[in-house]
């Protein structure tokens, strides 16, 4: 679940980062908006943000930005198999750009930024865009009601073979198959 802001770029592709750009986003219709994120769904080939963790030559790409360099990274196959737009707020940006808030919520393979769909999505509609706000609330099969503060005075750990079982395949064996597996 995230927050996407239309009509700034940022360094980052997100609000961490400093403004690289501003244009006036608030004409944009949403049937241009929904068009733009309906492309951006199923396999997509995704340019992941040029400061981010990624290695190159053995180091950090945000490292690489942060000293200054030019970092391209090479596009990667990732899944979007949910990008919907749940709501939408014309606002105004603290340097004065009238800019759009789209609330929206993403479901997508391991690998996927998306900072860098919102990148993508305000690239598309010619005003530029970034992600704001975002919170994972789903891992796998792990879901945010099953979230735990770690800060909390008991945290309950998910016993490993819980783990496995919910994440891969299994099968329960009857007591004669399981001998047979020990040998």
């Amino acid at each position: 679940l995230g927050t996407v802001r239309l009509g700034q770029n940022t360094l980052t592709d997100d609000a961490e980062g400093e403004p690289t750009s501003s244009v006036g986003a608030r004409d944009i219709d949403d049937g241009a908006i929904e068009a733009v994120v309906s492309d951006l769904r199923g396999t997509i080939e995704q340019v992941p943000s040029s400061v981010s963790a990624i290695k190159v030559g053995g180091v950090r790409s945000y490292a690489r930005v942060r000293s200054g360099e030019d970092v391209a990274l090479a596009a990667r196959t990732v899944t979007v198999s949910r990008f919907d737009v749940l709501t939408r707020h014309d606002r105004t940006a603290e340097d004065g750009t009238p800019v759009i808030d789209l609330t929206v919520v993403v479901e997508c393979s391991s690998g996927t930024y998306i900072r860098a769909l919102a990148r993508a999505l305000g690239a598309a509609l010619g005003v530029g865009g970034h992600l704001t706000a975002l919170r994972r609330t789903r891992v796998g099969p792990f879901t945010l009601a099953e979230a735990q503060d770690l800060e909390a005075d008991e945290v309950t750990v998910t016993p490993i073979a819980e783990v496995a079982r919910r994440c891969f395949a299994s099968l329960d064996l009857t007591d004669e198959q399981a001998v047979a597996v020990r040998f």
